[in-house]
């Protein structure tokens, strides 16, 4: 990785930190927030961001700027199943540890020791699921269950690809208006809410979190070369594979290559979130309440990275920076981490009825 991009990756996660940590965006306390108390600004907030992300990446890639199509999530294989059942089991999981791997870094980045035991389960747990001793399991139900797209014809299962498959029309063309439209659409959703409206740090949070994701298009295309000896593909905010190798670097730091863009943002999210802490007066050193707090943390840590693994992403790596790219997987790992929340959600309420 060239020094720039380590550099544009150290200061886009220290913006995303700062920014997360601030405004307290959080995709578990949007759904908490929502069916709880009634209160739909962070959700909204959510919609926002994805919709800043949406224009902001593919007008991005109809500049020539990003080469969009060699990103992970547009594979003509969906991994369909991994998608469902890896966002359902993510989903319960987040509940369970108090947020998703984001959360808990700036969670982390605050003081919280119960955030740095969920964060190393979750990497734990994804390197096994990905290439560990859960991966045989995993892969081999990948290759029974998922639909290659090349024999349709089709090159990516990016919707717009779909799409010009079926009509014709040049799917670049179609991604650019599909961008436009929904972005839109969301914009006028979130923005159609007085109590949203009146709130600057909603505001702020979605804005925020959308062009951080867009800036990580940016930075890793204009760095993307084609003749370079291991093209890497362009990518953004993603924090399930970049935890385990954040914690692989630093256990063969002497030994392992330079720091990739993934590795980078988790630092500077981390310390953005710490600086964000100490100038609002909030870094508290906690620990876990009792033996049930820790047993419920590391079961939904656990859930979160082998969850993770099969759909590919967390919720800002598949529920922003997927959906940016207008992934049907990412679309389906999207609606299964809400299902899958919500009976989090459920799930907590009877056990403290009971």
């Amino acid at each position: 990785m060239t020094a720039s991009l380590t550099v544009s990756a150290l200061l886009i996660g220290l913006a995303f930190g700062w920014v997360v940590y601030r405004t307290n965006f959080c995709v578990m306390g949007a759904l908490s927030d929502a069916v709880n108390l009634g209160d739909g600004r962070r959700l909204r907030a959510w919609v926002l961001a994805v919709a800043v992300a949406l224009i902001a990446t593919q007008a991005l890639a109809s500049a020539g700027l990003v080469p969009l199509e060699r990103a992970m999530y547009l594979s003509p294989r969906l991994n369909w199943l991994g998608h469902v059942l890896g966002g359902l089991i993510f989903g319960f999981g987040m509940v369970l540890s108090g947020g998703c791997p984001t959360r808990n870094l700036v969670r982390f980045g605050g003081g919280d020791l119960r955030a740095l035991v969920v964060l190393l389960v979750i990497a734990v747990a994804g390197f096994a699921a990905m290439g560990g001793i859960l991966a045989p399991g995993r892969n081999a139900l990948e290759q029974w269950t998922a639909l290659d797209l090349t024999r349709f014809g089709v090159t990516s299962q990016g919707l717009g690809n779909l799409l010009s498959h079926g009509s014709g029309a040049p799917a670049g063309t179609i991604s650019a208006v599909l961008a436009a439209v929904l972005g839109l659409a969301a914009i006028a959703y979130t923005f159609g809410n007085g109590a949203f409206r009146g709130s600057s740090l909603h505001i702020f949070s979605g804005l925020g979190v959308g062009a951080l994701v867009a800036a990580g298009w940016a930075a890793t295309g204009l760095a993307f070369d084609e003749f370079a000896a291991a093209p890497m593909a362009p990518i953004s905010l993603t924090f399930i594979r970049p935890l385990g190798d954040t914690l692989d670097w630093l256990q063969r730091f002497t030994a392992a290559p330079w720091p990739g863009f993934g590795i980078v943002s988790v630092l500077g999210t981390l310390v953005g979130a710490h600086l964000a802490a100490r100038q609002m007066g909030r870094y508290r050193v906690l620990g876990f309440a009792n033996t049930g707090d820790l047993k419920r943390n590391l079961a939904g840590a656990t859930l979160m990275g082998i969850g993770g693994a099969m759909a590919l992403g967390c919720t800002i790596g598949q529920g922003v920076t997927g959906l940016s790219t207008l992934a049907v997987g990412s679309m389906i790992t999207t609606a299964a981490f809400v299902i899958g929340g919500l009976q989090g959600l459920r799930y907590l309420e009877r056990i403290a009825d009971a």
